[in-house]
């Protein structure tokens, strides 16, 4: 408690309470009174979130093996493992969402055998394009990282895991994921924040998403300040909730390696 009260956290602490004070007093919150922004508040968080949460997993392990064949597959999986990372990393997100949506979305409706297939109602949705870019560029990123992470684990421990006749999969199971996990998580982390910040990219294709229910108080009331400073500080909570989460998995995960 008292490393805690140092003067400048005392200050900071005084000055972050004024701010709320002075807008709780002085700006205009009526709105949030309105059921519709309520309703369309809460709808537009949970897509943040399930969009955050889903393609961080999918996007993950897709790159659990993108990493593996650059760093210890033959060169004919290593390559286009390298090529897939090299063009997600190399264009921006906004592009591949435009790209799946504007352009592959485009050329289903015009091939019967997809219109008339049961693919169809979820192809015409626009919630798929963005969960596979999404999904696509985290695991260009982090296909980049697990490589690394791979290359990091200490070749003594593969080359004693050999001599004891361990199967090859039953070490990349036991020795080698466990650590490359381990040494990426603080990049994990960090990864799935900037995931959360890219989310609102998918409102240019027609998905609301909490940064879009922001835009759309804005439009309809002509209120700018307010729906901002509160998306902020719902990034900011939502930010705080993904750091406490993967420090909770860096305690614990060190452990059950050992």
């Amino acid at each position: 408690m008292q490393a805690f009260l140092k003067p400048h956290r005392i200050v900071l602490f005084l000055i972050a309470l004024a701010l709320v004070v002075w807008c709780a007093t002085t700006m205009n919150w009526t709105w949030l009174a309105n059921p519709k922004y309520q309703a369309m508040a809460v709808e537009g968080l949970w897509r943040t979130i399930w969009l955050t949460v889903v393609t961080m997993v999918i996007g993950f392990l897709l790159a659990i093996p993108i990493g593996f064949a650059q760093a210890a597959g033959p060169a004919w999986l290593a390559w286009p493992a390298r090529a897939f990372c090299t063009v997600i990393r190399g264009t921006p997100l906004l592009l591949q969402i435009w790209l799946l949506y504007y352009g592959l979305g485009s050329l289903f409706p015009g091939n019967p055998w997809i219109r008339d297939s049961v693919l169809w109602p979820y192809l015409r949705e626009s919630w798929p394009y963005a969960l596979v870019a999404l999904s696509l560029s985290v695991a260009g990123y982090e296909g980049e990282v697990m490589r690394g992470a791979f290359k990091g684990v200490a070749h003594g421990q593969l080359e004693a895991a050999k001599a004891m006749g361990m199967p090859r999969f039953t070490m990349f199971r036991r020795i080698w994921l466990p650590q490359a996990v381990q040494s990426v998580l603080p990049t994990l982390g960090g990864e799935t924040v900037l995931q959360l910040k890219s989310t609102p990219l998918v409102s240019t294709i027609t998905i609301m998403e909490i940064y879009d229910v922001a835009g759309r108080v804005r439009r309809d009331t002509f209120i700018i300040y307010e729906p901002l400073i509160l998306l902020a500080v719902v990034y900011m909570i939502l930010t705080a909730l993904i750091v406490l989460m993967f420090r909770w998995f860096e305690r614990r995960l060190p452990t059950r390696t050992a």
